[in-house]
C-alpha cells in the first residue's frame, strides 16, 4: 500500500510532460505496477487502484490464515483489478519507446534478476506478479520464468540500484520512506521475516537482512549527497518529508491513502519545479485530486 507515495510522484511526473524524459524506467514491487502505468501515460489509475479497490477485504484480510489462505489476494489484484477494472495494456508496455525493466527476487539462487526482455504479455504479468509477491502475506512464492521468485524489494538494498546495476549515471528515484530519517525496525517483526525466509530458503532471511544494513549505507550516502557531489550515478531521491504519515504495507483508510499521494505530487512538483519544500503544507499551493471516468461508454 506505500505504493499510493511513487503512484502519486509519477502522476506529476506525468502532469510535467515528462513521461518520456527518461532513457528507461525500472520497478520493484509495488512501484513496477506504478511504473507499467506511467508508461501508457495512465498515471491516474494507479494511484486510483490504492484507495478505490485495494481498500477492501477482496485484496487484504487477516483473517484469511485462520482458513489457510494468503492475507492478500493477488489474484483479485491481476485478474480482476488490472484486467477489468483499471485495465493495463501490458501489450503496449511493451511496444513503449521507454522500456520498462523489472526487478525479481529469484529464490534458489538468492539474487535480485533485472528482467528486460519480455517474450509477451503473460512474460510481462508474470514478471510484475512475482515481483508484488510480498513473503508473509502471500503464501509460498511465484513461478517465473520456471524459477520460485518473490517479491524485487527482497534482497535489493535501494531500487535505485537496478539503474546504477545497469550502467545509468543520472537517476531519478522515488522512494515511500522519508529519505532524512533512519529507518526503524520492530525486532519482533524482524526475527519473524528472518526465520520464515530461512524456512523457504536458506541464506534468503540473511540476505533480507544484510538488504536492510546495505540500505541504510545506501541512505546516508544520498543524504551526503545533498551538500556535496558524489561520483556517478548522480541520484535525485525523491521521499515524503519526515513529517509526513508514514504509509504502512497494510493501510487501508482511504483518506490516508489520498493524502500520501498528494504529498508524494507536492514533493515531485517541488523538485522538478524549483520550489522549496519549506512551501509544502502552505498557502502557495496544493495538488487537488481530480476525477475522471474510465470504462466504457
Amino acid at each position: 500500500m506505500r505504493g499510493v507515495v511513487s503512484a502519486g510522484m509519477i502522476n506529476a511526473l506525468e502532469d510535467l510532460d515528462m513521461t518520456y524524459a527518461f532513457d528507461a524506467v525500472y520497478g520493484l514491487s509495488s512501484g513496477a505496477l506504478n511504473a507499467a502505468y506511467f508508461l501508457l501515460g495512465d498515471s491516474w489509475l494507479p494511484v486510483s487502484i490504492y484507495y478505490d479497490d485495494l481498500t477492501t477485504k477482496r485484496f487484504i484480510d487477516f483473517t484469511r490464515p485462520l482458513r489457510g489462505q494468503s492475507i492478500m489476494d493477488l489474484d483479485y489484484v491481476f485478474d480482476d483489478v488490472l484486467q477489468l477494472r483499471k485495465p493495463l495494456g501490458y501489450e503496449q508496455v511493451l511496444s513503449s519507446e521507454v522500456p520498462l525493466y523489472v526487478g525479481v527476487t529469484l529464490v534458489d539462487k538468492l539474487e535480485t534478476a533485472l528482467i528486460k526482455d519480455f517474450a509477451d504479455a503473460d512474460d510481462l504479468q508474470a514478471a510484475l506478479r512475482a515481483t508484488s509477491w510480498l513473503p508473509g502475506a502471500v503464501q509460498g512464492t511465484a513461478q517465473f520464468r520456471g524459477e520460485r521468485a518473490l517479491d524485487g524489494g527482497l534482497l535489493t538494498a535501494h531500487p535505485y540500484e537496478l539503474a546504477a546495476m545497469d550502467g545509468c549515471t543520472h537517476v531519478l528515484s522515488l522512494s515511500t520512506h522519508p529519505v532524512l530519517e533512519p529507518r526503524t525496525y520492530n525486532p519482533l517483526v524482524l526475527r519473524y521475516a528472518y526465520r520464515y525466509l530461512e524456512r523457504i530458503r536458506a541464506g534468503l532471511g540473511d540476505g533480507y537482512v544484510q538488504a536492510l544494513r546495505d540500505n541504510e549505507k545506501l541512505l546516508e550516502q544520498l543524504r551526503e549527497s545533498m551538500t556535496s557531489p558524489t561520483p556517478d550515478p548522480y541520484v535525485l531521491d525523491i521521499g515524503p518529508l519526515p513529517t509526513a504519515p508514514i504509509v504502512k504495507r497494510h493501510d487501508t483508510d482511504p483518506g490516508k491513502l489520498i493524502a500520501a499521494a498528494r504529498n508524494g505530487y507536492e514533493l515531485v512538483y517541488c523538485a522538478i519545479e524549483g520550489h522549496p519544500v519549506s512551501a509544502l503544507g502552505t498557502t502557495r499551493f496544493r495538488a487537488v485530486p481530480k476525477f475522471s471516468i474510465v470504462g466504457d461508454e
